[in-house]
């Protein structure tokens, strides 16, 4: 049910956006996520994001990766790249471990954003995951960068778990090099109503108005923006939106989605 279901999902995004998505079983097309990857994220370095050797373990190894293919000239524009990992499943003691897909990265080249290529690609994972028996995929995302939260809560449905300072150490592409790479989780229940609903669907902007115990977090309209015109602007965000997001969760709120501004909207309430 789920899984034809998501593959319908799935086909439908890409006519829309114009592209076919297509795994990478054959090694040798799997150097096609590799140079997706170091075009969206070049490296100071020179080097690249993952090697190719690396790929192939981590597919063989029951991992995922893909690309999307431009119907108009069957250019590749984008590509992902999941492992499989566990993690505690606190709710079955007989099972203390569940297996998910970590999602490490998704790309789309910067010519061609803004065709919901993004969305598309995520569906594609959805419903591979589901075909393989996962029905859980997480990731991490930088929480400044507004565009990724929306597309994470709003398009597909997932809720935001856990926020890590600094989770990757410094890095050194052309889009993070010189900001902390703080990062908070995706959790993406794949058979939930949000994650189903999404898939039909965009989930609505939050109406703050009606709830209560609420507390907001703004964050810049376009943070990497933000980073070349005044890094140390960027810093300040960065500080002041990793205290907001540490005390939150501390006290127990919950991040339930962005409002009509794009900022998070996080209550205090009970899950019903």
């Amino acid at each position: 049910m789920f899984g034809v279901d998501a593959w319908r999902a799935a086909h439908v995004a890409q006519e829309r956006a114009g592209i076919s998505i297509r795994t990478l079983d054959d090694p040798n097309q799997q150097g096609i996520a590799v140079r997706i990857f170091d075009q969206v994220w070049p490296l100071g370095s020179g080097g690249t994001n993952v090697t190719s050797n690396l790929l192939r373990a981590l597919l063989h190894s029951g991992g995922y990766a893909s690309a999307a293919f431009d119907d108009r000239d069957g250019a590749p524009i984008g590509a992902a790249l999941a492992v499989v990992g566990r993690h505690r499943s606190p709710e079955d003691s007989s099972d203390p471990w569940h297996t998910h897909l970590h999602s490490h990265m998704a790309a789309v080249v910067e010519e061609h954003r803004d065709r919901s290529i993004g969305t598309a690609i995520k569906l594609h994972q959805r419903a591979w995951a589901l075909s393989q028996g996962i029905d859980t995929i997480v990731w991490s995302f930088d929480p400044l960068v507004r565009r990724n939260a929306w597309l994470n809560l709003h398009k597909l449905g997932t809720e935001v778990r856990g926020y890590e300072a600094n989770f990757y150490g410094d890095m050194d592409d052309a889009i993070n090099a010189g900001d902390p790479s703080d990062r908070v989780f995706a959790w993406w229940l794949l058979t939930s109503d949000r994650a189903v609903q999404a898939a039909a669907q965009p989930l609505p902007a939050v109406r703050v108005a009606d709830l209560r115990d609420v507390r907001i977090i703004d964050t810049p309209e376009d943070i990497v923006a933000v980073r070349r015109q005044s890094p140390t602007d960027a810093v300040s965000w960065r500080m002041s939106v990793r205290q907001q997001f540490l005390d939150a969760f501390e006290a127990g709120y919950r991040v339930i989605g962005l409002d009509t501004d794009g900022s998070y909207v996080l209550t205090g309430e009970k899950e019903r």
